[in-house]
């Protein structure tokens, strides 16, 4: 019934509700699970964790993960299999290379830094993992939309705010600042789940957030918890 349910005029709201309301206590008999080694167009080694439910039958719609600041590591491939789980072709995405991630924030701050300063290589390193995610036979590649948290919640905002084809983005307590901000035209489907208490998430750059997407038209939805 979910899978009948995602079409082309399924609202980026309804979509993330049905992820949001199974996202605990699922049953996973039929989930597969398979790294996959891939490369973005600059050469950099990447390593995805592709998950799907092997009793749903077909193409299905795809959920791109991309991760924390932490890098690749269990609890981004957890989401991944919570919505193969839901019927998605999900896949985490690596965004530093060769799967690095890390537990300490001091490490976790230099990854994240050194990818966003070449943004153009994090952008094709996002589109390698899309290219992927597409390529895989339970995905259906018209119907994929990506969800990201902290610093993957930027990388997913970035995607939309580039045109991405995305039929929706969500964000959990992602940074909001870019350096390429949304333009008139815009089409992808945001939601941002905002922490207020997140520190690294001023108020300035919340109004200055909301100013970008009326400006520039988007469809958004803002959710301050």
């Amino acid at each position: 019934m979910l899978l009948q349910n995602i079409n082309k005029e399924l609202t980026m709201r309804v979509w993330i509700a049905m992820i949001m309301m199974g996202l605990t206590g699922l049953a996973q008999a039929a989930i597969k699970t398979e790294q996959i080694d891939y490369k973005s167009a600059d050469g950099t080694k990447l390593v995805g964790y592709y998950a799907y439910d092997d009793a749903v039958k077909g193409p299905r719609p795809g959920v791109l993960v991309v991760h924390e600041w932490w890098g690749l590591n269990d609890y981004a491939k957890r989401r991944a299999r919570d919505l193969a789980a839901l019927g998605y072709s999900a896949m985490a995405i690596d965004m530093y290379g060769e799967g690095k991630n890390t537990e300490h924030p001091k490490d976790a701050m230099a990854f994240m830094q050194a990818a966003l300063k070449d943004t153009d290589a994090a952008d094709k390193r996002f589109d390698a993992g899309l290219e992927q995610l597409k390529k895989q036979p339970q995905t259906d590649p018209k119907k994929i939309a990506a969800i990201g948290y902290c610093f993957g919640g930027k990388i997913v905002l970035d995607a939309a705010r580039r045109g991405e084809p995305l039929l929706g983005v969500v964000s959990f307590h992602g940074a909001l600042v870019t350096n390429t901000p949304a333009k008139p035209g815009i089409k992808v489907p945001m939601l941002v789940e905002h922490g207020a208490k997140d520190s690294m998430v001023t108020p300035e750059n919340v109004t200055a957030f909301k100013k970008e997407m009326d400006d520039a038209k988007a469809d958004y939805k803002f959710v301050s918890i």
